[in-house]
């Protein structure tokens, strides 16, 4: 099997990444407002994000893209700025071994929300594993 076709490597690759995202950050926004931190860190993934799109060839006219997909792409850039807006500054004002863990209650929150709005299945395994990220977080945040 094609090792890059698998969610699975990805969400693993997303999780390490996302680690040592706060680590930097936590770094990073020792020396400089949390709002221009959040600036810079926007900068940079802008033109990695443009570097990988050009190499691998896969431009795409922006008129060729749906009304809805532009929407909800939007939509998404905009709660991904408030996120990190907010990340950046509870990594100022607190210690990233407290920070992240509740920041990871994002996993709680998509699994409420795609119950609410996508009209996924909500199995026991995903309500008991959803509730342990939710304990887990709680305990390392405020242990």
């Amino acid at each position: 099997m094609n090792w890059t076709a698998r969610w699975e490597i990805w969400a693993v690759g997303s999780a390490f990444f996302a680690g040592l995202t706060a680590l930097l950050g936590k770094l990073g926004v020792a020396g400089v407002n949390s709002n221009l931190a959040t600036l810079i860190r926007t900068v940079v993934i802008l033109a990695l994000a443009l570097a990988i799109v050009l190499a691998r060839r896969e431009w795409q006219r922006p008129d060729t893209i749906g009304a809805s997909t532009w929407l909800f792409l939007v939509l998404s850039g905009i709660a991904t700025g408030l996120s990190w807006l907010c990340y950046y500054r509870a990594l100022q004002l607190g210690p990233v071994s407290k920070v992240a863990p509740v920041d990871k209650l994002s996993v709680a929150f998509a699994i409420v929300l795609g119950v609410a709005f996508l009209g996924e299945r909500l199995t026991w395994q995903t309500a008991f594993g959803g509730g342990l990220v939710l304990a887990g977080a709680l305990v390392l945040a405020w242990a």
